[in-house]
């Protein structure tokens, strides 16, 4: 991590750095000086710093140390200089944009380059077999290498942005800024799904604003300014969300608003209570919801009279006129006829949350289907004046279909109208928050409506009527449609009605179904079963003869007093078994009072413990507070004091002081305090700069005369110091001849000496170098001799290992071709015995053949029966010869049989030899085929 003294010499090594092409050390540089805590003091070199940092963060697509840089600027800058944190993240944002501005124009210029007839001109074969093999266009693929990334940067951008100004009452106004764009991309660029995560990052930021209420910094709405930012954020999330045609998100967005007003408990302004029920009507309507949206037409109106000052008669009119349609839209019967108490409750609770976000207050006891109903609707649009303020197309519409009876003829007098209010609509002049309303849209819904009253009426009038006849009635719609609109009418009890295919024509009335006709069939069948019982055998009357009473007499009183006997009896048994329950019925009342009494007890303990837990938690509470009370005064007696010494003027007394209060003042005094001391270091720095230019400026020309001095002194002393190294040599030069001259008498003895020295060195060399020549020649002899026996040695040793492989390669080779030739032979044998095996077969198929037809050949005669048997001959091919296989049976048959010639001699085998045994009939079955 690099250290910079000051933070201008970190922005020049950045510069530095980026212009010799490394922008990634850059980053970094600037990254650790940002998160350094050295610096931690906005100044204005910060903010340079910043830029260049958010600079190099887009130019790299660095989304993730861009946030991290941010937020530690937050942190430094927050408390001193909002503004110049806005300034950082406007550029910021502001350069994002414009990269995904030109990586757009790039890819749109792509595009243009592509679209030519000639894409053999413009491409190479590569390019189009890449194109036809991936299946992609060009624009495809442009927007994928080269928007889409820079797109991804942008959404991450505004993510980032408004991550860390989330909940911060001083960059509110910043936060709402950076939705607006957020939303204005995703509408520019259709993107629907980023837009529905804007939305859900925006209602989580809400959610905690109101979860976390300790915050510091924690916007308030109840402060005019904060409401109209956040509503601001929300109708501008509502407007792009129906301009997408995400419409269950213009619905939660609806929510949001009416939850930010139930917060607040304030009703925003007019206008934007006009875009509200507008955006409310767009909403019911596609959901198919036209009660709430008629509900939401009438608040509109009733917005636009009071509030719209310039609101035109005809832009009125038109209003008006949409009011009386809406509600006219709305189907004339209860949906939830025949519905479970489970979809009656969800339908309440509907109704009331609907009625919550239209403006209707409902009492929850009461049935909101009274209060929320096509009929209370018209009624209170009577009753408000609006049917003064209607087109009289649409009077016509409603008289007709709401007061006229026993109309016949009804569709052939609306269906002029609906041509006339089709035609009628268009953009409001003087209310711009209004969408542009079309009556056209309604004349779906009140043919249907036309088409319910002529059902109603034609249900009154007939009773069977032809499907062609209430096809030309109903002229605007197919008959498929009708039968739509009368099956969803006879399902809600509105029309009572039964159409038969079969016949052509409808049915009107109270018919029941045929399952409600066939459900006490058995019933009725009994009954007359009964009354048919009754006419053929009717019941005979008892003769009424004292005699006969008085004989019975005696028997009707023993039963009657063994009943009573046995009443009495049941009577007993009934008061023990009353006893016995009174008696389990007292238990069970002392388990339940002893329960109950348990329940009660643990119910005062538990409240005992809770009422001990919570005065528990009040001493606490209060010993925290009385302690936080100490620590305030000791704190407010140490500021005082800090006040008094510094000159300045005390507290502000008379006010209830806090702890927090005194922390956030103390901090606010420190912060002061480092702002001063931070001026007075800048005005001391800025002096100190002063004071040393002006002394460099006066050291000019004192440092200029001290030169020049300086430079006559060293002349001076150079030339003595020259002076004396003459007289040095001199005097050393005389002293030198003096010694020379006294040397020289020792000259010649000095020769001798010398030469003798020489001579002895001269003997020695010489001797000491004939030894050194014997020695070497010593050590060659002996190494000449020892490589010899090296190299005899490694020859014989050679010669032996190849005789070895040599006798080991015959020996392989000689076993190879042992076991070849053996496998050839039995290859051979193998064959060979294969060949006898075959011809032995084949001999014994052609005697199982002729065996076969001698059989044949004695049933045959044996059928016959005029012919005398005679005794078979054998036939001449069964003839024992030399070298045929005779049967071992058919042998013992020719040798054994009476009267047979002598024993045929045996048969050689296949090598010459003959087999001299006799057949014995004792000899084993594996001897069959010798």
């Amino acid at each position: 991590m690099a250290t910079f003294a000051k933070p201008e010499n970190a922005l020049k090594r950045a510069e530095e750095l980026i212009n010799v092409g490394q922008k990634q050390s850059a980053l970094q540089a600037l990254h650790d000086l940002i998160t350094s805590k050295r610096y931690r003091a906005w100044q204005k070199t910060l903010e340079k710093i910043m830029m260049k940092y958010v600079e190099l963060c887009v130019d790299m697509r660095k989304g993730r140390f861009a946030k991290d840089g941010l937020i530690q600027y937050r942190i430094v800058c927050q408390q001193v200089n909002v503004s110049s944190l806005e300034e950082v993240i406007k550029h910021f944002m502001h350069l994002s944009t414009e990269k995904a501005e030109q990586a757009r124009s790039q890819a749109q210029a792509l595009e243009d380059a592509l679209d030519v007839d000639d894409l053999e001109a413009d491409q190479r074969p590569e390019d189009l077999m890449l194109s036809y093999v991936s299946g992609e266009k060009g624009k495809e693929r442009s927007d994928r290498e080269v928007v889409t990334p820079w797109f991804k940067f942008l959404w991450e951008t505004y993510r980032t942005v408004l991550e860390i100004l989330r909940n911060n009452s001083k960059l509110e106004a910043l936060y709402a800024m950076t939705a607006h764009r957020a939303f204005q991309f995703c509408k520019q660029y259709k993107r629907t799904t980023e837009f529905r995560r804007l939305c859900e990052i925006i209602r989580n930021h809400l959610a905690n604003l109101n979860k976390y209420r300790d915050q510091r910094d924690r916007p308030d709405l109840s402060a005019p300014e904060s409401l109209q930012l956040y509503l601001d954020v929300r109708f501008e999330q509502l407007k792009i969300a129906t301009e997408l045609s995400l419409w269950q998100e213009a619905f939660r967005s609806i929510e949001d608003i009416h939850g930010l007003m139930c917060m607040v408990k304030k009703t925003p302004k007019p206008s934007l209570m006009v875009i509200y029920y507008a955006k409310l009507t767009e909403i019911f309507w596609v959901s198919d919801s036209h009660l709430y949206h008629a509900y939401a037409w009438f608040k509109l109106f009733t917005l636009q009279k009071s509030y719209n000052k310039n609101l035109t008669q005809k832009d009125l009119q038109l209003i008006a006129s949409s009011v009386l349609l809406a509600a006219l839209s709305v189907t004339p019967y209860d949906h939830t006829h025949g519905a479970s108490h489970l979809d009656l409750e969800n339908e309440k609770e509907r109704n009331l949350k609907m009625a919550g976000l239209i403006g209707f207050s409902l009492d929850p006891k009461r049935d909101s289907r009274e209060v929320l109903s096509r009929s209370a609707l018209i009624s209170e649009l009577a009753s408000k004046g609006v049917m003064t303020c209607v087109s009289q197309e649409v009077k016509d519409i409603y008289h007709l279909l709401e007061h006229e009876s026993l109309q016949l003829d009804l569709a052939s007098k609306v269906q002029p109208l609906f041509s006339k209010i089709s035609k009628i609509g268009g953009k409001l002049t003087s209310a711009s928050s209004v969408p542009e309303v079309q009556l056209s849209q309604y004349v779906p819904a009140l043919e249907k409506l036309a088409t319910l009253r002529i059902l109603q009426q034609v249900s009154q009038v007939y009773q069977t009527m032809n499907i062609d006849m209430l096809s030309k009635m109903i002229p605007f719609s197919d008959f498929s449609a009708v039968e739509k609109i009368s099956v969803d009418a006879a399902k809600y009890n509105f029309v009572a009605m039964k159409i038969d295919h079969s016949r052509s024509c409808i049915h009107f009335g109270n018919m029941d179904f045929e399952s409600d006709q066939l459900r006490d069939h058995l019933t009725v069948l009994a009954e007359s079963l009964n009354k048919v019982r009754g006419l053929i055998h009717p019941p005979t009357k008892k003769a009424s003869k004292p005699d006969t009473y008085i004989l019975g007499l005696a028997d009707i009183v023993d039963k009657e007093h063994k009943r009573l006997l046995a009443r009495k009896s049941i009577i007993e048994k009934r008061k023990e078994e009353h006893e016995r329950q009174m008696l389990e019925m007292e238990r069970e009342e002392e388990s339940k009072r002893l329960k109950q009494q348990k329940i009660t007890e643990e119910a005062e303990a538990k409240r005992l413990a809770s009422e001990y837990t919570r005065r528990e938690e009040q001493r606490i509470r209060r010993e925290i507070e009385e302690r936080e009370l100490q620590e305030a005064q000791a704190l407010l007696l140490e500021t005082e004091k800090r006040g008094k010494k510094k000159g300045k003027r005390p507290i502000i007394e008379g006010e209830k002081l806090t702890k927090q209060s005194l922390i956030e003042l103390h901090i606010s005094e420190q912060l002061k305090e480092r702002q001063e001391m931070e001026k007075k270091l800048q005005k001391l720095a800025k002096t100190m700069d002063y004071m040393e230019r002006a002394r460099r400026e006066e050291e000019v020309a004192l440092i200029a005369d001290a030169y020049r001095l300086r430079l006559r002194e060293e002349e001076i002393l150079h030339e003595r110091e020259q002076r004396r190294e003459i007289e040095l040599s001199r005097q050393h030069h005389a002293g030198d001849l003096e010694q020379k001259n006294r040397l020289a008498r020792m000259w010649d003895n000095k020769g001798i000496f010398q030469n003798g020295i020489v001579q002895r060195r001269e003997a020695e060399f010489r001797r000491l170098n004939e030894e050194r020549e014997a020695r070497i020649n010593e050590v060659i002899t002996a190494r000449k001799q020892d490589r010899l026996k090296r190299r005899k040695l490694l020859f014989y040793l050679r010669s032996e290992e190849e005789r070895l492989t040599r006798l080991r390669e015959e020996e392989e080779l000689r076993k190879r071709e042992e076991e070849e030739r053996r496998k050839k032979e039995e290859a051979e044998h193998r064959a060979k015995l294969d060949e006898i095996a075959a011809i032995q077969r084949e001999r014994e198929r052609e005697l199982e053949e002729k065996d076969r037809l001698r059989r044949e050949a004695l049933l045959a005669r044996s059928s016959e029966p005029s012919r005398p048997v005679e005794p078979v001959a054998r036939p001449p091919d069964l003839a024992p010869a030399s070298g045929v296989y005779v049967p071992r049976f058919r042998r013992g048959d020719r040798t054994e049989s009476p009267g047979s010639g002598p024993a045929a001699p045996p048969e050689p085998d296949r090598w010459g030899r003959r087999d001299d045994r006799r057949p014995s009939s004792n000899r084993p079955a594996s001897d069959r085929w010798r």
